[in-house]
Order: C-alpha cells, then structure tokens, then sequence
C-alpha cells in the first residue's frame, strides 16, 4: 500500500500506467543511459525506468519515502537514492563518492507542481545564465496550464515570459495530456507531460542579461502595448522608430513578438538597461 501523501510537499501519486508508458516512450531511454529523477515518490516512474537504463539518480525530499525506497530498491546496483531537496542538493559533489554513476544526461520526472519554475531554472538556468549542466533531454510531468505556456506559440494566450525564457534555452515539445483522475489524490487541475531538449537558440542574444529584462518590462502588463511597457527605459518616438526599423507593428503586444524577434528587438536595442 503507498503511504498517505502529504500537502505540504505537494504529492500526488500517478497511477496510470498509460501516462507512465507515454513518459517512458517520451525519454527514448538507452541501455547506456543516466538518468536523474527528481522527485521519485513511491517507486512508480523509477522501477520502469531501472531495466531500461544504465542507471537512475533519485533524489527524493521525504525522509520516510527514501526509508520505503532503500528497502524496495535500495539492492539494486543501477540506482542510487539520495535524500534531499534538488534545489540546494549538490549532486555533483554527491556523485564523486559513487564513481560507477556518471554525470545524468537525462532529467525523467514527475515534479511537484509548486516548484515548476524553480526546477526549471535549476535544469536549464536563465537566458543571462544558462546552465553547465548538460542535460540533453528532459521529460516532464509538469502542470497542464504550465505546459501550454512551455510549448505556446507568438499570438497565443498561453505564450508569454516564461515561454520566451525557456524556448531560448531549449527547444519544447507537447507530449501528452494527463487528467487529474490519473493521481492519487486528484489534483485540482489537469497535467501533462514536455520534452525540452536543453540547448541554445541559433543566433543568441549580444546581451543576454538585457534581453532578460527587456522581456521582463515587456510583459509587466500584458494589457499594455509594448511601448507603454517600456517607456520607463527609452523614449516611445524612439521606440517607434526601432519597432518600424524590425517592421514590427508599434501597436504591438509583447507577446506578439517571436523569440527571434525579441532578440533582434533585444541586439538593436541601443538604451543601456
């Protein structure tokens, strides 16, 4: 029997071995594969994940989870358990005491949705840092409203500034949608799996840290133009001209700018931030 899951790490347990199947199809698993899962639970993604790979990195914040973890798989050479939060857990320095697991260099999870945004920069960092990790794929069961924004196109409502951040740092791809009822307990809203596969746009912006907080003011109210976002920073004539010069409409929103847009928006932008 699982154990009871607990709200204040915001747990609830799949069950349904159809999204399992489609999380497991989605990560292309090799023999010779690494893997890091965050966030194990009670074994579920992880025992399918273990014949499938060359090993599995667990890192799990409930202390009693990890108890029920090391009895039920804890003998098995290809997977490590270790206890803590992903957020301030230094796995590299962990990992130097167990020489037969490598770096991962794939993320397969099932994340606690009230994190989502910070699991996120600490796999792909940000658009003036992105990270050193090298992960080269990363599958997701993240929350539905979330995933629409991951994978949203310029137009869309869905698409905004988390949209644009992580699509800069990461090609994003919809898998699959998973209803409520497929946890135990049902959460209040509907999931869905992503596939992000970490890596940079083709032309990078000149200033990273200056796209980063241009996209910042440009979405500071979405109900805005965007010269009425960034009046703060450069004179509206000014910003006319700068949006005719990309051909641009000037009654544009943020978010009916593309990624590539906003960076050359971001490269022909002459006011220091």
């Amino acid at each position: 029997m699982n154990p009871r899951p607990r709200k204040r790490f915001a747990q609830h347990w799949l069950r349904s071995e159809q999204a399992l199947d489609q999380i497991i199809e989605a990560a292309q698993l090799q023999q010779s594969d690494h893997i890091l899962e965050i966030g194990p639970g009670t074994g579920i993604l992880t025992r399918r994940l273990l014949p499938e790979v060359n090993s599995v990195v667990a890192v799990e914040i409930d202390r009693d989870l990890c108890q029920k973890l090391g009895k039920s798989l804890g003998k098995l050479d290809n997977f490590l358990l270790l206890q803590g939060d992903i957020l301030s857990l230094d796995l590299e320095s962990h990992l130097v005491n167990f020489p037969k697991f490598n770096h991962p260099h794939k993320v397969v999870a099932n994340i606690p949705y009230n994190i989502t945004g910070l699991i996120l920069e600490y796999l792909l960092g940000t658009i003036a840092e992105p990270t050193q990790k090298n992960y080269e794929l990363i599958v997701l069961l993240i929350q539905k409203e979330v995933a629409e924004r991951l994978t949203a196109k310029p137009g869309t409502k869905a698409y905004g500034a988390l949209s644009i951040r992580v699509q800069y740092l990461a090609q994003c791809e919809w898998i699959c949608e998973v209803p409520a009822r497929a946890f135990y307990p049902p959460p209040k809203v509907d999931s869905a799996v992503v596939r992000l596969r970490p890596q940079l746009v083709s032309n990078p912006a000149n200033n990273p840290k200056q796209l980063d907080t241009l996209i910042k003011l440009g979405f500071a109210n979405r109900r805005k133009m965007l010269y009425n976002n960034l009046t703060s920073v450069i004179d509206r004539d000014q910003l006319t001209q700068l949006l005719e010069k990309l051909h641009i409409n000037p009654q544009c929103r943020a978010e009916d700018l593309s990624l590539e847009q906003w960076i050359e928006f971001s490269n022909q932008f002459v006011v220091g931030l």
